[in-house]
Order: C-alpha cells, then sequence, then structure tokens
C-alpha cells in the first residue's frame, strides 16, 4: 500500500476516533492529516528508540508497557500540530489503542 494512502486512512482513522473519544478534540480533517503525518513520522524515527529503551518495563510488564508508550507518542503529538488537543492520558490511551485497531483492520482489508 502507498505511503499516502496510508496516511489517508490515518487521518480519516483519527477524524473518526476523534469524533467517537470525549477527550480528543480536532479543528478539522485538514488538522487529522496532520496528525496522521505526524504521528507517523514519531512512530518511525522517535518509537523504536523508546520502545528499546523501556525494553526491561516491557519485558517485565509482558508487553501492556507498549500500550503506554503509544498512549504517550499519540499524546506528544498535540505540541506539535495545532488544532489537535487531548484532554487527558485515559483520552490518548483509549484514542491511541483504537487507532492502532483500525488501522491494522483496515489495512489487512487493503491489502487482500
Amino acid at each position: 500500500m502507498s505511503l499516502i494512502l496510508r496516511v489517508l486512512l490515518n487521518a480519516v482513522i483519527v477524524y473518526a476516533v476523534a469524533h467517537l473519544i470525549r477527550g480528543v478534540h480536532l479543528k478539522g480533517f485538514g488538522t487529522a492529516l496532520l496528525v496522521a503525518l505526524v504521528l507517523g513520522i514519531i512512530n518511525a524515527l522517535i518509537r523504536p528508540v523508546l520502545f528499546f529503551l523501556t525494553l526491561p518495563i516491557n519485558i517485565l510488564s509482558l508487553g501492556l508497557f507498549t500500550f503506554v508508550l503509544n498512549a504517550l507518542l499519540f499524546w506528544s503529538v498535540t505540541w506539535f500540530v495545532p488544532g489537535f488537543t487531548v484532554d487527558s492520558f485515559v483520552s490518548a490511551f483509549v484514542a491511541s489503542f483504537l487507532v492502532s485497531l483500525m488501522s491494522l483492520i483496515f489495512s489487512w482489508f487493503l491489502i487482500f
């Protein structure tokens, strides 16, 4: 699947999740597109480093700390994208879980 299609798909997912989760706010679809792009860049560049640094905690928690790491990275996007806010860690946790799950499911459908 092409990179542009993946970013567009993730933008639609972020837009939908922002309407489903009370604590996640977007100005519009353009903001969702920027959130998807920044989130993709953060997940490609910063997430592997943080995952390596938190590997002992991740092993002790049997991989559940990955959800916390994803939520923190999702929440960090608010620093870079104006018009995107997340009210609490719980909102970021639920939203990041839904974005990851929906992205995985839709990617499966687009591959087949």
